[in-house]
């Protein structure tokens, strides 16, 4: 099965709670639509109800720690942050989505995927944690890609709140234009198939075969594969500032100063479209929550479970989180 990974493919072309002692991974399942969804459920050591977070992963086959096997290594950004949530006091369940590590139904076919699948997985999540009595808020926090999962999750599944980090505001459709841009830009006839191809799909019309030469980019034929087509329409056709703007719930966005893949201009295009939204800004904080100066830290990052994510990212849903009613 091929994956889709636009946000990072593409670019080939403040008050603290006492902490407290946190349990270890708890392995939790939820079946949606006939397939079994595999978690994990840190819990902090405490015996009274707590709040708890569903943190949804960004795009591409980005599992429950946030961890990718296109990358040379590990970051560990979600089971990082899961870390820090339990050791202020806060549950949280992440989760290989559908397709991804130990969530890979038997004979899945890639042109099935639709965008809708992963918000109702998500949306099977939160009725499964409300269901449970350890649990006394939940508050759903999407990443990247999992931020409009979550938008849409949250108002569905009715969580008590939601945390965007690092979420675009543009369709997505306008966000591969401005990733490939720089890349093919100058490029005339490439950039024009590129253009009609996209028009395509924004318009619900799938275009197969590719045309040459774009068929014969090997990062632009993957994207547009006719199989990975279908799930593209699906996405492409939501506006994450349009769907935020529809939630009634308390609302947190997070956004780094260092994001390569999601600038700031997303965040306060997110937050003019819900005033009510609270927007933190994490001066130095890139894509994978971790702290970094140069490029070279950039990429180091992404690969290097040992780097701390910053202490901005969790404190700020911490306290955030306790807020909720």
């Amino acid at each position: 099965m091929t994956f889709i990974w636009l946000y990072v493919a593409t670019s080939l072309l403040l008050g603290i709670a006492a902490p407290v002692q946190a349990s270890s991974d708890e392995a939790v399942s939820v079946t949606s639509s006939n397939l079994s969804l595999s978690g994990s459920l840190r819990l902090p050591a405490v015996t009274s109800k707590v709040p708890v977070g569903l943190i949804i992963a960004g795009s591409g086959p980005t599992d429950r720690d946030g961890n990718s096997p296109m990358l040379p290594g590990k970051n560990n950004a979600y089971k990082l942050l899961a870390d820090a949530l339990a050791a202020q006091g806060i549950a949280s369940v992440r989760y290989d989505k559908r397709g991804i590590g130990n969530s890979v139904p038997p004979g899945m076919n890639q042109a099935d995927l639709r965008f809708e699948m992963y918000v109702d997985d998500a949306a099977a999540w939160i009725a499964k944690l409300r269901s449970d009595g350890r649990f006394s808020t939940i508050t759903v926090i999407g990443h990247s890609e999992g931020s409009l999962i979550g938008m849409l999750a949250a108002s569905q599944g009715k969580a008590d709140a939601y945390v965007s980090v690092a979420g675009i505001a543009k369709p997505a459709g306008q966000i591969v234009r401005d990733q490939l841009r720089p890349q093919i830009g100058s490029m005339a006839a490439l950039w024009q198939q590129n253009e009609t191809i996209l028009a395509s799909l924004e318009a619900g019309k799938t275009v197969d075969p590719l045309p040459s030469p774009l068929a014969t980019v090997p990062g632009l034929a993957g994207l547009y594969h006719p199989s990975v087509q279908p799930y593209l329409i699906s996405w492409f056709k939501y506006t994450p500032s349009a769907e935020i703007a529809k939630l009634s719930m308390p609302m947190l966005i997070l956004q780094g100063t260092a994001d390569i893949q999601v600038g700031l201009a997303e965040a306060n295009a997110l937050k003019a479209a819900a005033p009510r939204a609270q927007l933190v800004v994490v001066e130095g904080m890139n894509h994978v929550l971790k702290h970094v100066v140069d490029m070279a830290q950039q990429a180091a990052s992404y690969s290097d479970p040992a780097l701390p994510i910053v202490p901005d990212v969790p404190n700020a849903i911490a306290s955030f989180i306790r807020t909720v009613k």
